[in-house]
């Protein structure tokens, strides 16, 4: 089953959607939310249409994973493009009216709106257990692009100010119109990730394990022990994967192959969660920016040598670059149908082996047992007996590299993550903390909302 666009299309204001046959004798926008939300079937494609906005491109079809390389390249990668957006972020010279900030602002409210409609209207549902997969799906999607916006948009949480630090305004009510309630400040960093924990706990303890293509306990977990690393709370980041790790129990299973966990076109045993792509719909953005000419993409995103040196030599992952006409490429990102991989089982072990480190525990294995499950099958053979939080750090970076977690580790470690093998502890010369570093408000939404406040950097 793949994700389909369906007639549910949501603005940020007002609820756009032909629910059925029937529905379709009135044009979409006369058609109100208690209409479409009216039946369990209209709700669950509501449901859908949340999964559709979530695949958009400047969301998980692609360029939330693409920003955080771009942004951490480092020397790493080098952005060889002609678009101007990207261009802007690779640099760290980001403008106010970049279109690529701008959509990724207005997409991830557009989900948040369907999400806060679907949450309204759970009462139409009268089996409980779907009552309850329903609501968690739509809190892990709500969940989710909260998290992404106060990654993008607000101050690390490492950098502390969490409690004064700006992030983006909390919506969680359905908005069908447009008047001053409408214009809301941005909230704190702080009570952004506090909503993102909350809501992700939810979710993971109502979904379940195995729940097709759609959001499940294990997603919901990893997602929940991504915000706990990156507000620094390790514990709660452990037991969120030990959670996660025993729920996939039976259900995804480690590749025995890296190259076979990449370029797929129907969900492997190692993907907890992708976006689904079709020949007819869907977007992988990350295969437009990172594939060769050759298999649909456009070649723009250049690996360094640089980055070959904190392999191994016996690391089989550096099998995956390859020369193409004096450019290297990774292969991660070379098949334009391929679902877009957004968690694989890999990073559950090695989020719990970084935790045990750094609480000198082993709770549900080893760190030295889970690093292997990622090492053992690129040719490291030999089990690291005691690791350092090093040795994780960088098993972490060369496991999920080009995956769309880097910047968000650099700021997260305050930037240990980029002082292995000897380097400086920067990004391009920037702080973890710095300004250029965080997206701007778009100009579009100071303008309409005289209640939002510019981040530094990016004039008033």
């Amino acid at each position: 089953m793949k994700f389909k666009n369906i007639a549910i299309i949501f603005s940020v204001v007002v609820l756009l959607a032909a629910c059925d046959d029937a529905l379709n004798k009135l044009p979409p926008q006369e058609i109100s939310n208690e209409i479409a939300l009216s039946t369990e079937e209209n709700v669950d494609k509501v449901l859908i249409g949340a999964y559709d906005a979530m695949s958009f491109t400047d969301l998980f079809g692609g360029e939330v994973l693409r920003n955080s390389e771009l942004l951490a390249a480092d020397g790493e990668i080098a952005f060889t493009g002609t678009f101007e957006q990207p261009g802007e972020i690779w640099n760290k010279a980001i403008t106010t009216v970049n279109s690529d900030v701008s959509e990724l602002w207005l997409d991830a409210y557009n989900a948040i709106n369907i999400c806060n409609n679907v949450l309204s209207a759970l009462d139409v549902y009268q089996d409980q257990a779907r009552r309850d997969v329903v609501e968690g799906e739509a809190k892990f999607i709500r969940a989710l692009m909260y998290f992404e916006l106060v990654k993008y948009f607000g101050q690390p949480y490492s950098a502390g100010s969490v409690d004064t630090n700006l992030a983006v305004p909390l919506v969680t009510t359905p908005t069908t119109g447009v008047d001053e309630s409408s214009l809301v400040a941005r909230n704190t960093v702080g009570e952004i990730y506090n909503f993102a924990r909350d809501e992700m706990i939810s979710a993971a303890g109502l979904l379940p394990a195995s729940n097709g293509i759609f959001a499940n306990s294990v997603v919901a977990n990893t997602m929940l022990a991504r915000i706990y690393l990156q507000m620094g709370n390790y514990q709660g980041a452990l037991n969120a994967a030990n959670t996660g790790l025993t729920d996939a129990n039976g259900i995804y299973f480690m590749n025995t192959s890296y190259d076979a966990a990449f370029n797929n076109e129907s969900n492997g045993i190692e993907d907890v969660f992708t976006i689904q792509v079709t020949t007819q719909d869907g977007t992988n953005s990350m295969q437009l920016f990172y594939g060769t000419t050759l298999v649909g993409g456009r070649g723009d995103i250049d690996i360094q040598p640089s980055h070959f040196t904190f392999y191994d030599a016996a690391d089989t992952r550096q099998n995956q670059f390859f020369d193409d006409n004096g450019r290297w490429r990774t292969s991660k990102w070379q098949n334009q149908f391929a679902n877009v991989n957004t968690v694989r089982l890999a990073e559950l072990y090695l989020i719990r082996a970084e935790c045990n480190v750094r609480e000198g525990s082993s709770v549900g294995d080893t760190p030295s047992n889970d690093l292997q499950q990622t090492r053992g099958r690129v040719g490291l053979t030999t089990a690291i007996a005691a690791p350092t939080l090093n040795d994780v750090l960088l098993e972490r970076k060369l496991e999920l590299a080009h995956e769309g977690q880097a910047i968000h580790d650099f700021k997260r470690t305050q930037g240990a993550f980029y002082s292995l093998n000897g380097g400086d502890g920067l990004v391009d010369g920037f702080a973890y903390d710095a300004p250029q570093l965080v997206f701007p408000i778009p100009d579009r939404e100071m303008n309409v909302n005289n209640k939002l406040v510019q981040n530094p950097g990016y004039g008033n």
